[in-house]
């Protein structure tokens, strides 16, 4: 990572002004760009949509590069990269710090599309509760996001001639289904990468009118095993009481995995999770969140963790286990009495900072083993190993981030964390050696990967005029 200095390379930078009534004036123009963006189907989990996914890589690289930049959609071993640079204007652009965005220009499947109050690839302007509102697959998930940065960009060519410092895009196009081709190609295109910070703008706001940075984002242990027994179903009357159930032996051990207080019994699971400091908590607790409002949203009453710990304690700095699914035996309908031949269960574990994500996929599998009757087995697959992400609010990336937000919103950020996982940030981090600003524009009832998505076109506005005056204070400091 760069060594960056206290110098200041204010001079010769447009106003925040200029750039600010740039992007009110184009605001028209952008929003339509966004709705060509979302009628492209990139769902990039159905093979299906193969030739749509690779035509929407080719559409953003045809608008960054009308933006000045050099852009293509490189090859993977899946769906294009859409890779993009431009070197800054000015003299004093190479001294300044180089920035990496990232994103993804894939989208979730439409399904059901019969919730759908309107085609989910045909996007809808329409009134909310908050102004207008644009509805369509993608349209926070995360083109939204996506064309917040290149609209930005797209302000600072009209008034500048380009960025203030060097910039470069990393968009991919499979974020929803695995990113397999991710890693492989960071490896590949290190030194084309190469910044001193990453931005990404895949998260979400306090609500429309507090901006937020997320600090703290949990990382991700995603395993399926399956108990096998014996070698076929047998007839549970036949059989029932005299050899191992496998769905019985499985039940057994899930049921294990937590003791009273909730707290998960894995041994070791704990190792390097720290509780809050008094001021991280004092922070939250002024947040005035709501508990009965976020659990009336989902129709509970009450909510149920760790003994002893607030909701957003729990979901953002503390370390879960979930099962996400489990299934054997006849799951059809009326009654087939079966003893199970093999029982599975796909278990996730969230992590927070300075867990060791491989020592926990390791203990789990020891765990389930050392509870084994005689005559099972278990077998494991792993669906993801990711570590959890803590920024230093000590940044002076994040400071200078904070200042551009509070440009635009007239206070200060929020900083908050995240009870979710985006792999990319510790791949980035890992990878190229960089931290991440984690800017997001989202809310919490944008129906993200559910029918009737949507993006308020106050957070698409705000959106865009943010990310003009972060590279505007990021643009101040010196590498």
């Amino acid at each position: 990572m760069s060594n960056i200095s206290n110098q200041n390379l204010s001079g010769g930078l447009p106003s925040t002004q200029s750039l600010l009534a740039t992007v009110e004036s184009g605001f028209a123009a952008s929003t339509a760009r966004l709705c060509d963006f979302l009628r492209i189907p990139s769902v990039s989990t159905d093979p299906a949509f193969d030739e749509q996914t690779r035509r929407c890589a080719d559409w953003l690289v045809a608008e960054l590069r009308a933006i000045g930049f050099t852009a293509e959609a490189a090859k993977t071993i899946g769906q294009p990269m859409v890779v993009a640079h431009h070197p800054g204007v000015g003299p004093d652009a190479a001294k300044r710090p180089r920035v990496l965005y990232y994103g993804h220009y894939d989208v979730q499947p439409a399904d059901p599309i019969e919730l759908w109050t309107s085609p989910p690839f045909e996007p809808s302007i329409v009134d909310g509760p908050r102004g207008k509102r644009v509805v369509a697959r993608g349209a926070v998930d995360d083109k939204g996001q996506v064309m917040g940065i290149v609209e930005a960009l797209r302000a600072w060519h009209a008034v500048a001639g380009g960025p203030p410092c060097p910039v470069t895009l990393m968009i991919e196009g499979e974020e929803e289904s695995g990113s397999k081709s991710l890693e492989p190609f960071m490896h590949e295109a290190k030194a084309r990468l190469a910044a001193d910070v990453c931005i990404v703008s895949d998260t979400g706001m306090w609500d429309i009118k507090t901006p937020a940075i997320t600090t703290r984002l949990r990382g991700l242990v995603y395993m399926e095993v399956t108990v096998h027994g014996p070698t076929r179903d047998l007839h549970s009357g036949m059989y029932g009481g005299a050899v191992a159930n496998p769905i019985n032996v499985l039940a057994s051990i899930i049921a294990e995995l937590h003791d009273e207080d909730r707290r998960v019994t894995i041994p070791g699971f704990y190792e390097g999770v720290s509780e809050l400091s008094p001021q991280v908590r004092s922070q939250w607790d002024a947040l005035g969140f709501n508990d009965a409002e976020f659990l009336g949203d989902i129709g509970l009453k009450d909510g149920l963790g760790e003994r002893g710990r607030s909701t957003l304690e729990r979901t953002w700095s503390r370390p879960t286990c979930d099962v996400n699914g489990i299934f054997g035996g006849y799951t059809g309908k009326g009654a087939k009495t079966v003893i199970a031949a093999h029982a599975t269960a796909k278990v996730s574990f969230r992590l927070v900072s300075r867990q060791n994500p491989e020592k926990i996929a390791a203990a789990f599998t020891q765990f389930v083993q050392a509870r084994l009757p005689s005559g099972c087995r278990a077998v494991f697959e792993t669906h993801g190993v990711n570590p959890a992400i803590e920024v230093s609010e000590h940044s002076r990336y994040l400071t200078a981030a904070s200042r551009g937000l509070q440009s635009v919103f007239a206070k200060e950020p929020l900083l908050i964390g995240t009870g979710g996982s985006i792999p990319a940030v510790g791949a980035i981090q890992r990878i190229l050696g960089m931290d991440c600003l984690l800017v997001g524009f989202g809310l919490d009832d944008d129906c993200v990967h559910s029918p009737n998505e949507k993006f308020e076109l106050e957070c698409y506005r705000n959106s865009i005029r943010s990310q003009a005056t972060i590279l505007h204070e990021l643009a101040q400091l010196s590498r």
